[in-house]
C-alpha cells in the first residue's frame, strides 16, 4: 500500500451560521470572509504539516487545485508544490492536480510540472483532473458541454510536449501554437506518473485504461458508498483485458486516529462536522450544470458524490452518522486499522489519500492523529497486497538520493566581502 498525506487547505474561519446566511462555499462566497493576515499563518501551518508528513514516512504529500471558495485555498497547487519540493527529500510530490481544460494554453502545465519534477529530483506525481463544475465552468468560464473535448486536446498537447525532442507546431480545435518546445523536460521518462481524479464519470475509466493512468476516486462520502462505483471500474478493467493491479486505483478517506475511540470523538468530532456542514455547503446548480456529465454517465447512473448523497443530508449529520456511514474513519489505532483494511480490500485500491486535517482542526490535533497513524496503523497495512509488491508503475522514479540536493544541504552564509 502507498499512503499520501493530503491537505485540502480549507479556510478555518467560516462563521457558525455560514450554512444559514450564505448559499454556497464555492463560486459566490463573499471574499470579505477572507482575512489575508490570518491567511498568512494558515498557509504556513498547512505547509508545515505537509513537511511533517514527509518526516513521518508517508509515501506522498498531496495538494490540489480549486478556485473562488472556502473549501480549499489552492488556486495554484504548483506554488505549494514548489515550496515542498525544496523543503522535503523523500515523499512523492502529488499534485492531484491541474485542471488542464482551464489552461490557455495548456503548455503551461507541461512547463510547470516539468519544473516541479526537476526541482524535486523526479518525485512528481502529475494529476490531470477534468475539474469540478464549480471550478472549471462557473469560476473559469468553460462551457460544460465542451469541457471534456478541451481536456482531451490539452492532455494530448502536454504529453506530446514532454515526448518530442524537437520543436513542433500544434493545430488543435482550441489551441493553435506555431512553436511548441517544452523547456525544461521532466526527469522521469517518458513522463511522471499520471493520476486522474474522478467523481463518477465512466468516460474517465476508459481514459485511464487507454493510457494506463491511475484512477483515483476522490469522494468524501466513505467507502461504503464508493463500493458500487469502484466495482463498476474493476468490471471495466476486466472487460478491457487489463491486469487487476490495485495500484491502478486510489481512494480518498478522512481519517482521525486517537488513543481510544472515545478520545477520537472528543478530539475530532467538532472539526469533522465543520467540514461537512460548512465546507461542503454547495449550491446544487453549481455542482451539476447541464452538459457537465455525459449522456453515457447519466445512463449508467454514476452520479457525482453530491447528487448521490444529496446535499441536504449534510446539514443534519451527527458524529455517529459520520462513523456509521464511514464518511469518517475514526477511533483507536486498531479501530482505524480494521476499517481501513475493509476499505482497501473492498475497493481494491493500492493508493490511499489520507485526509487528517479537517478544516478548523488545530495543528496539534492534526499532528497527533498523523503520528499515531504513521507509527501504529500504516505499518500494519503496508503489505496488504503482497502479490503486487513489486508493481511500481504508478509511483515516481526519482534520481538516486545521493545525486540529489537535500534540504539540509545549504550554502554557508557569506562572510565579510
Amino acid at each position: 500500500m502507498n499512503f499520501t498525506w493530503f491537505n485540502l487547505m480549507p479556510w478555518p474561519y467560516l462563521p457558525p451560521d455560514f450554512r444559514e446566511k450564505y448559499r454556497s462555499v464555492w463560486v459566490d462566497i463573499p471574499s470579505r470572509l477572507y482575512d489575508p493576515q490570518r491567511g498568512h499563518h494558515v498557509y504556513h501551518e498547512y505547509m508545515d504539516q505537509l513537511e511533517y508528513a514527509d518526516a513521518l514516512g508517508f509515501d506522498g504529500i498531496g495538494v490540489n487545485e480549486h478556485h473562488q471558495n472556502g473549501y480549499g485555498l489552492m488556486p495554484s497547487p504548483n506554488l505549494i508544490a514548489a515550496t515542498l519540493a525544496r523543503r522535503t527529500s523523500r515523499a512523492a510530490i502529488c499534485v492531484i492536480g491541474n485542471s488542464i481544460a482551464g489552461y490557455n494554453p495548456p503548455i503551461r502545465v507541461a512547463e510547470e510540472f516539468a519544473m516541479l519534477d526537476v526541482i524535486s529530483g523526479g518525485r512528481l506525481v502529475a494529476g490531470f483532473p477534468v475539474g469540478t463544475s464549480m471550478d472549471t465552468n462557473f469560476c473559469y468560464g468553460q462551457i460544460p458541454a465542451l469541457t471534456r473535448d478541451k481536456y482531451r486536446e490539452a492532455h494530448d498537447l502536454i504529453m506530446r510536449a514532454w515526448r518530442e525532442d524537437e520543436p513542433f507546431a500544434f493545430d488543435g480545435k482550441y489551441t493553435q501554437l506555431r512553436w511548441v518546445n517544452c523547456w525544461p523536460k521532466p526527469i522521469q521518462k517518458p513522463h511522471p506518473p499520471i493520476y486522474i481524479p474522478g467523481g463518477g464519470s465512466i468516460e474517465t475509466w476508459d481514459f485511464c485504461l487507454d493510457h494506463d493512468y491511475n484512477y483515483s476516486y476522490l469522494s468524501f462520502f466513505g467507502y461504503l458508498r464508493a463500493k458500487s462505483l469502484m466495482d463498476g471500474y474493476w468490471d471495466r478493467v476486466a472487460k478491457r483485458g487489463k491486469d487487476e493491479s490495485p495500484y491502478r486505483a486510489g481512494f480518498a478517506q478522512i481519517i482521525c486516529v486517537a488513543d481510544t475511540d472515545a478520545d477520537a470523538e472528543r478530539l475530532y468530532a467538532e472539526h469533522c462536522l465543520y467540514f461537512f456542514n460548512r465546507c461542503l455547503h454547495i449550491h446544487p446548480p453549481f455542482a451539476d450544470p447541464p452538459g457537465y456529465r455525459t449522456i453515457n454517465t447519466i445512463k449508467f447512473g454514476a452520479l457525482s458524490a453530491f447528487q448521490k448523497t444529496g446535499l441536504q443530508v449534510l446539514q443534519h449529520l451527527t458524529w455517529k452518522q459520520l462513523l456509521d456511514e464511514r464518511f469518517v474513519v475514526a477511533g483507536s489505532p486498531e479501530t482505524v486499522r480494521q476499517q481501513l483494511e475493509e476499505c482497501i480490500k473492498g475497493l481494491r485500491v493500492g493508493q490511499l489519500f489520507c485526509l487528517f486535517h479537517n478544516d478548523d482542526m488545530p495543528d496539534e490535533k492534526t499532528r497527533h492523529s498523523s503520528k499515531l497513524f504513521a507509527e501504529r496503523v500504516m505499518p500494519k497495512l503496508r503489505d496488504i497486497w503482497p502479490e503486487w509488491r513489486d508493481d511500481v508503475r504508478w509511483m515516481p522514479k526519482p534520481m538516486p538520493i545521493q545525486e540529489r540536493r537535500r534540504p539540509e544541504e545549504r550554502l554557508p552564509a557569506l562572510g565579510p566581502v
